[in-house]
């Protein structure tokens, strides 16, 4: 008997909640937009969390980046040199020999090109000299063809592998393994190309450039083939990317790291020594942070919207007080009229909660859309938002509820 009565009582507070339609939907408003804006943070962070965690794997967990520090004037590029060469070949070396966790490495150096042929359709790509390790080390994914080899690194063979920008500026969308482009005075033909690298101002010591929009050639053909009058006030080396054995801590090999290059440069701040593992959980903890602050802001809407259910049912005892006492003088208990207010607003949080999932999704693809920020709307993120408008409904709908039971059904009958 008990769940008929359940039914009953919901069919009664639909067909009340029915008979104010306008004043139902504007106080379910409330609720929509909390439950979307919390949806909608939560994806955004999500988003944002997947887009860290890709752009930290590619850098790898295993690595320890190591990068030059370009002096900002000749004063002091000069200040350095009296105690540091910078970073250099024999800095390599002494790696090599003191890094028992070391597995490879690959120095780097780039250099802005004068001329490239084919002309670029769009910026000139960077030219970077790397060892045929620096492929394994970044977890390089290739369309077509292969990276270059050790013996092309031996021989300082004329090839080169292009970035997936570098090669649709260049070639355009057709292949690109077998063909020539020539950078300065040198041809170079194209043996590999790279899948699209998630970009970002520190990849791969990039700089500011466009890791996508770059022509890969071995480190010994860039030493051997190329002169750039900009590294006057440069490093021999710009960088060394150093990939670590299974087995090995990363903080404790970038503190080696960085004890070496202390005494081989005499303390002088000229390179800085990057540990994507410690980047890795540095941007977990400051993303647990960015959500809860984002899911805090927007959970606002629904304490407001809780509020608004609150004011509402308040208004609706009132209007209803002849009602609720013709119910209590036929039969109706206290517990009844309590039952049937709450289920009130329990029914308005539940409608808010269903259209503001669907207004979440819609927040998350227009942000996606319009702000191109990746966002993953998550199934936890879905139920937390509609249990937490569900919540809001009981907690803000018991108040008036109670006050609806514990009008006096005489009182109640004489009220106009």
């Amino acid at each position: 008997m008990r769940t008929p009565r359940i039914l009953s009582d919901i069919a009664v507070s639909l067909g009340n909640l029915r008979a104010q339609k306008t004043r139902t939907f504007l106080t379910a408003l409330g609720i929509v937009f909390g439950v979307g804006s919390v949806i909608g943070m939560l994806a955004i962070g999500e988003g944002a969390k997947v887009e860290s965690l890709r752009f930290i794997e590619q850098l790898g967990v295993r690595n320890v980046l190591i990068e030059s520090r370009p002096a900002m004037s000749a004063e002091e590029l000069q200040q350095r040199r009296r105690n540091s060469p910078g970073l250099t070949e024999r800095d390599i070396r002494v790696i090599r020999a003191n890094l028992e966790a070391l597995e490879v490495l690959s120095p780097r150096k780039s250099m802005h090109p004068q001329r490239v042929i084919p002309k670029p359709a769009a910026a000139v790509p960077e030219l970077y000299g790397v060892s045929p390790d620096y492929a394994s080390i970044h977890s390089l994914k290739l369309t077509e063809g292969t990276f270059f080899t050790p013996q092309d690194e031996q021989q300082s063979t004329a090839v080169c592998v292009l970035g997936e920008k570098a090669k649709i500026s260049l070639l355009g969308y057709g292949g690109g393994v077998g063909q020539h482009v020539k950078v300065n005075d040198t041809w170079l033909e194209v043996v590999g190309v790279l899948s699209s690298r998630i970009a970002s101002p520190t990849a791969g010591g990039a700089g500011s450039h466009d890791i996508n929009n770059v022509i890969y050639v071995p480190y010994s053909t860039f030493e051997y083939r190329y002169f750039d009058r900009s590294r006057e006030m440069r490093d021999d080396i710009d960088g060394v990317d150093v990939r670590l054995k299974p087995s090995a801590d990363s903080i404790d090999a970038a503190k080696i790291v960085t004890a070496i290059l202390n005494s081989t440069h005499h303390n002088t701040e000229d390179f800085t020594v990057t540990i994507p593992a410690a980047l890795l959980a540095q941007q977990q903890q400051t993303q647990k942070i960015f959500t809860y602050v984002m899911v805090a802001i927007a959970a606002i809407s629904l304490l407001v919207g809780g509020i608004g259910i609150m004011n509402i049912v308040l208004a609706t005892v009132l209007e209803r007080t002849r009602e609720i006492g013709i119910r209590r003088a036929t039969g109706a208990r206290r517990r009844d009229i309590l039952r049937q207010f709450l289920l009130e607003s329990i029914l308005i949080s539940v409608g808010g909660g269903l259209l503001g999932i669907t207004f979440g999704f819609g927040i998350s693809h227009a942000i996606a859309t319009w702000a191109e920020w990746e966002t993953v709307v998550t199934s936890s993120s879905i139920v937390i938002a509609f249990g937490v408008s569900v919540l809001v409904g009981v907690v803000f709908g018991i108040y008036p509820a109670l006050k609806a039971a514990r009008i006096d059904p005489i009182e109640a009958l004489r009220y106009e």
